[in-house]
């Protein structure tokens, strides 16, 4: 299922905003599997300088079940923004950043320790993290449309994302430059619906697409599980499910073990492994215009669909 903004074409290029989140974390979890990278590592193992009151407790599963205590964004965010700061300065704001809370006692929706779990991919992989999820991520699956960041394509290839005029959304705001080629592993990616429905598709599949493996199934399963049953907060690795708290926007109609995300630029993802329905809407109007409720409401109709 495709919802496009005005004057957009079929199978059009978007900023996904936060889906790129399980993007990262599928990312994380090739290291997992690769030997390089434990979950329950601390944090701090592979960034140092992440040092502070309860920051020894923080793992990296933390990061990706939003129970790590960070904050969503950092107090200085928009000074940085307004400054055009490069990702690394938001790292280094990130590492001493005062928690909301100590780790694994609590759920709160946050884009920064998506920023630190892919400063760990980074170093670890010796990489750049765009050109990690090129390689590993979007060549395996087959993914031509996708990138993190522009991928050199010009802005106006895009869908434009309908944001009200402001000094600030002039400045760095989603269709600034700045902000589209950043590479934030919290909202950086751009994508295709055809390419978001290949990832759904490997994730139905147990990890594989094509006779090609992105992940093993025991790896795949995980990430689509409830990792929080401890504090009644349902998430995955990376992936939002049917019954979280926030920010996955499915509707009302699938099945609990659906997993998916969506984006603030108006765009959402899931799949139904009880269906093997998968749903991609990618819109141009960011979901705060109405709490998400376009997105839930062509959800349900999906849902609907599917008969006997």
């Amino acid at each position: 299922v495709q919802h496009v903004g005005h004057g957009a074409a079929p199978d059009a290029v978007y900023l996904l905003a936060s889906i790129t989140k399980p993007v990262n974390a599928v990312a994380v979890l090739l290291l997992v599997e690769r030997g390089l990278v434990s979950l329950d590592d601390p944090v701090a193992r592979y960034l140092p300088e992440f040092a502070g009151p309860d920051r020894a407790a923080v793992r990296v599963r933390d990061l990706l079940t939003h129970t790590s205590g960070l904050p969503d964004m950092l107090p200085e965010n928009l000074a940085l923004r307004r400054a055009h700061a490069p990702l690394s300065a938001f790292v280094q704001g990130v590492c001493t950043t005062p928690l909301v809370y100590p780790p694994g006692t609590g759920f709160d929706y946050q884009s920064m320790g998506t920023l630190l779990a892919g400063e760990i991919v980074q170093r670890v992989s010796g990489r750049p993290l765009r050109t990690f999820y090129q390689q590993d991520i979007f060549e395996v699956l087959g993914m031509h449309h996708s990138s993190l960041g522009l991928g050199g394509r010009p802005i106006a290839n895009t869908v434009w994302c309908q944001y009200e005029s402001s000094p600030d959304v002039a400045l760095f705001g989603a269709n600034t430059p700045y902000w589209r080629d950043m590479g934030h592993p919290w909202g950086g990616m751009h994508a295709t619906v055809s390419d978001l429905a290949l990832l759904l598709q490997a994730f139905l599949n147990g990890g594989a697409l094509g006779g090609r493996t992105l992940l093993g199934r025991a790896t795949a399963q995980r990430m689509v599980s409830d990792q929080n049953t401890a504090i009644g907060k349902p998430w995955g690795l990376g992936w939002g499910l049917a019954t979280s708290p926030v920010w996955v926007y499915c509707g009302e109609l699938v099945s609990p073990r659906t997993f998916g995300h969506s984006g603030a630029t108006g765009t959402v993802a899931w799949a139904d492994p009880d269906t093997q329905l998968q749903c991609v809407i990618l819109t141009s109007r960011p979901t705060a215009h109405d709490d998400g409720r376009l997105l839930r409401v062509v959800s349900n109709a999906v849902a609907a669909s599917v008969v006997g």
